[in-house]
């Protein structure tokens, strides 16, 4: 165990500090970012999709060209191909990808690479703030919720940027991460913000490493699967309305040729959801094992524990519902939304309104 009477190095945290507030400016310029390719990259028209939903065969849209867009030099700029994919979980249609679901014009993702270089600056900014948290303290840095949700968005960011080094098709999800990032930074800094110091006896354990960084983990992914749960459902609606040969506004339909098919949305968010709900299953056991060694009893019904096992309930229910006729597409959406709306209540609302056993960690 380290020596909890050792003091806070106060240079090295406000070093930590400094950092934090500096990824938030570097995430803040990749929000413009993001913004200007979603304006300058969004003159898709509603044709490939519509064309798709009244072709009557997937292989009329999968026949489709690639992205071509002239340059200004008079050569030719060819983006990623839309993929085409089968909408197995709710329905029988086959719908493309939207147009700027992978960069849309040579102008587009030019700021959306713009917008991903700045993420990743912002990444190593908020990591190296992180870092220097848990230098000032030599300790993890997650003992209370400031730490917490500074680490969490660190881990959501860097997800991402993982599943973009993998080559997958989520530049969609770099506006709406950014925003929620900056959203999580700033109820850190102005709400939860805790100064740097030792932690109680009850977490100076091994657990902490084990334990929180699982659950930390855990919520970033939850997190992307949620996001991509929430865009598929406007997907999803924007499929109907054309399938119904209603046409949608134009700035709806701009937002909407930007993201993936419904069904490649809805694939997505099961997958991850699926790969880590495993991970989710060994968080609660492992804090169980510490509750063990802490307080002599492997589970006690404290809220913290409770809200715990209710998410894994919910996602276990999803993933069930999910993969049997009857409760899929937009039925297994809403538990999936219900599921992660579980484990935000588990993290804010059991921290901040509950008192519990949990309750030392503070604020």
């Amino acid at each position: 165990m380290t020596p909890l009477a050792a003091a806070a190095n106060e240079n090295l945290a406000e070093i930590s500090n400094v950092l934090i507030y500096s990824s938030m400016a570097v995430y803040t310029l990749a929000f413009l970012a993001h913004i200007a390719e979603w304006v300058f990259g969004s003159r898709s028209k509603v044709g490939r999709t519509a064309a798709a939903l009244t072709a009557g065969s997937g292989a009329k849209a999968a026949a489709a060209p690639a992205v071509q867009v002239r340059g200004q030099a008079g050569g030719t700029a060819v983006l990623d191909k839309p993929k085409v994919v089968t909408r197995s979980a709710a329905g029988s249609r086959d719908v493309p990808d939207g147009p700027g679901a992978a960069g849309g014009t040579v102008k587009g993702d030019l700021y959306g690479r713009i917008a991903i270089s700045l993420t990743a600056l912002g990444f190593l900014i908020e990591a190296g703030g992180v870092v220097a948290r848990a230098m000032s303290v030599q300790r993890a840095p997650w003992g209370n919720m400031y730490e917490f949700s500074i680490t969490f968005s660190t881990v959501a960011v860097g997800a991402y940027l993982a599943l973009l080094a993998l080559k997958k098709n989520v530049r969609w999800l770099g506006l709406i991460l950014v925003t929620s990032v900056l959203v999580d930074l700033g109820i850190a800094v102005q709400v939860l913000y805790t100064a740097s110091d030792q932690l109680v006896p009850a977490l100076d354990s091994y657990w902490l490493y084990i334990h929180v960084s699982t659950a930390i983990f855990c919520g970033a992914v939850f997190y992307i699967g949620a996001a991509a749960t929430g865009l598929y459902l406007f997907r999803d609606a924007y499929e109907s309305h054309l399938e119904q040969g209603r046409t949608p506004g134009r700035f709806r339909t701009s937002v909407m040729e930007r993201l993936p098919s419904a069904a490649s949305l809805d694939k997505f968010a099961y997958r991850i959801n699926a790969a880590v709900f495993p991970l989710w299953t060994f968080t609660i056991i492992a804090g169980a094992i510490w509750a063990g060694d802490a307080w002599g009893r492997y589970w006690g019904w404290d809220p913290k524990e409770v809200w715990s096992f209710v998410t894994w309930v919910a996602y276990a229910c999803y993933l069930h519902a999910r993969a049997t006729a009857g409760w899929k597409g937009r039925k297994a959406a809403y538990l999936a939304l219900f599921a992660f709306a579980c484990w935000i209540w588990n993290y804010y609302g059991v921290n901040m309104v509950l008192n519990g056993l949990h309750s030392y960690s503070g604020v």
